[in-house]
C-alpha cells in the first residue's frame, strides 16, 4: 500500500511551486486535474494538488504538521514563499507551533518538538 494525500485547491499550478518549495519535492507536470509532488529521497509521501471547482469554505479536516528545528528561520522562509500566518507562534503542549495558510488558503502547521524530543 502506498500513502498519497491529495490537496484540493482552485489553482494547483500556482500552488505546486509553492508547496514543492515548502517541502524540498519535485513538481510534476500539470495532468488535469492534478499536479503531483514527489520526495526525491523516496521516503516521504507522494502528494497530489487536485483542481476543484469549490472554493475552501472551511478549517480543513485534516492538515500537515512540518516538524522543523528552526521556527524563526523557517517561518522567515515559508513566508517568503508565500505562507501567510493565521496564528502563533505559541506553545501547544511545550510544542511551539504556528499556524499557517499556503497561498490557497490551506492550513499547515510548523512544529518545533521540545528540546527532549530532537533526538
Amino acid at each position: 500500500m502506498d500513502l498519497v494525500f491529495v490537496l484540493d485547491c482552485g489553482d494547483p499550478e500556482a500552488l505546486a511551486g509553492f508547496w514543492a518549495a515548502a517541502l524540498g519535492y519535485d513538481r510534476g507536470e500539470y495532468d488535469p486535474p492534478y499536479v503531483a509532488l514527489t520526495d526525491p529521497s523516496g521516503k516521504g509521501p507522494r502528494i497530489l494538488l487536485q483542481r476543484v471547482p469549490e472554493p475552501k469554505t472551511a478549517k480543513n479536516r485534516m492538515h500537515p504538521d512540518l516538524r522543523i528545528t528552526d521556527m524563526d528561520a523557517e517561518l522567515a522562509r515559508v513566508t517568503g514563499l508565500g505562507a501567510t500566518v493565521v496564528r502563533g507562534p505559541f506553545l501547544d503542549d511545550g510544542w511551539l507551533t504556528t499556524v499557517l495558510a499556503d497561498p490557497q488558503g490551506n492550513e499547515f502547521c510548523l512544529i518545533r518538538p521540545p528540546e527532549e524530543e530532537r533526538t
